[in-house]
């Protein structure tokens, strides 16, 4: 397969693109077909580290096309990715689609060999998230959407809801997804911890941080149990790489974009990075305020939608589940969870297992943005580099102690406590 998928395969630029649309019936017949389009307009917006990413439009219509390339963007071709990749967005994003189709955009068109992937326009105003976050704009349904994503998402593709033959037939399709894998555990869960040429923090301020990081013994350990349940739990189709930039937003529309890290893991890695992702953008405030807008009230919103992602996405997940307690799903077998404390029980001790493996891969999340090699523009974008080391340190210390201690939390309301002790506005 991947002999015959490289033979087919060219990246293609502006004029190839267009001849590829016009033989091409699914992605034609979304621009109007015929005349139509004899008036493609086409702009190149991958500002990711992967891949190329074009918006088309005609006089009748807009489709985005993305296409994978053999090695990683952002570097060049001395670090060579596998385009596989694209198969796994498609096939992630047209089962996430079928879900939660109302936070995952349509998938139109996929060519396996091209590893070309034609799916809608998410029209303007959507913006990424993160770039929402750093103007101070607040999204009041955010918390809603994502918590109906990650729900509907998780709670479906686990064993709560599928039989174990159907459950390990969808693990070994997606365990081809082995490199971006690989990927993650390298940036996430090994290169931080570690002297690495790929990590980079806020120098020198930031330099006794990094090194203290690579010399805590019980970060470490605990980080160790974090990439183990990483690599050996299929517990549902999670996303991969659930952060605020994978998400576009408008204050009434949430979508959910990028999932070529798709894979079968821990759903805590979904839950925990876009939380994680949350506490970064909190405490990168302080580095945005001025004297116009001190952003304290937007914190407050911020720790608001944290605690209520959470709230509500524990509350829409047990609902799911005494829903279809009496359905294929084999974990808990409705002939031996008979009654309804019993299923309480287990359900409580399910959930308490999933808030803290989420504090823990959003803790992880969090330290690898700050000493690692892939930063958030939250802080980043924060140009008084010891202002910037100031709200960095702040994460990365609340991160850190959340890691380590994550069994003691027992409501988002503590973590959210937590948090604030670390804030120094």
């Amino acid at each position: 397969m991947a002999a015959e998928a490289e033979q087919g395969f060219r990246p293609l630029d502006e004029a190839s693109l267009i001849a590829y649309i016009k033989a091409t019936p699914a992605l034609a017949s979304r621009l109007g077909g015929g005349s139509s389009l004899d008036s493609i307009e086409i702009k190149e917006v991958g500002d990711g580290n992967l891949n190329f990413v074009y918006i088309v439009k005609s006089s009748s219509g807009a489709i985005v096309i993305k296409q994978a390339l053999p090695y990683v963007r952002c570097v060049g071709d001395s670090w060579p990715m596998t385009r596989e990749r694209a198969y796994f967005e498609a096939s992630t994003l047209r089962e996430h689609g079928r879900l939660c189709p109302e936070h995952t955009p349509e998938v139109y068109h996929f060519d396996r060999a091209m590893s070309l992937m034609g799916m809608r326009y998410i029209e303007p105003p959507h913006i990424i998230l993160r770039k929402g976050l750093i103007a101070g704009v607040e999204y009041p349904l955010l918390a809603g959407h994502m918590s109906d994503y990650m729900a509907n998402t998780l709670f479906f593709t686990s064993l709560l809801y599928n039989n174990t033959t159907d459950h390990k037939k969808r693990v070994a399709q997606y365990c081809a997804n082995v490199e971006m894998c690989r990927l993650t555990e390298q940036v996430v869960f090994s290169d931080p911890y570690r002297v690495s040429n790929f990590n980079r923090w806020t120098s020198p301020y930031l330099d006794k941080d990094a090194e203290a990081v690579r010399q805590d013994d019980e970060l470490k350990l605990e980080v160790a149990e974090l990439k183990s349940m990483f690599i050996e739990r299929a517990q549902a189709l999670i996303h991969g790489d659930l952060h605020t930039g994978s998400i576009m937003v408008t204050p009434n529309s949430t979508q959910v974009i990028d999932p070529e890290f798709g894979f079968y893991g821990p759903m805590g890695f979904d839950i925990g990075a876009f939380l994680g992702n949350l506490i970064l953008a909190y405490y990168a405030q302080n580095g945005h305020a001025d004297q116009a807008n001190d952003r304290k009230a937007y914190k407050k919103w911020i720790l608001k939608t944290i605690e209520e992602s959470w709230n509500l996405f524990q509350k829409k997940f047990v609902e799911l589940w005494n829903k279809h307690k009496e359905g294929n799903g084999e974990a808990y077998l409705p002939d031996i969870y008979n009654n309804t404390n019993l299923l309480s029980l287990a359900q409580k001790k399910y959930m308490t297992n999933l808030f803290h493996d989420s504090l823990g891969f959003g803790s992880a999340k969090m330290i690898r943005r700050i000493v690692g090699i892939a930063h958030v523009e939250d802080l980043e974008s924060i140009k008084d580099a010891s202002k910037r080391a100031e709200c960095e340190r702040a994460a990365l210390n609340c991160a850190k102690t959340i890691l380590k201690g994550r069994r003691q939390f027992e409501t988002i309301e503590q973590v959210i406590e937590h948090i604030q002790s670390f804030d120094r506005d």
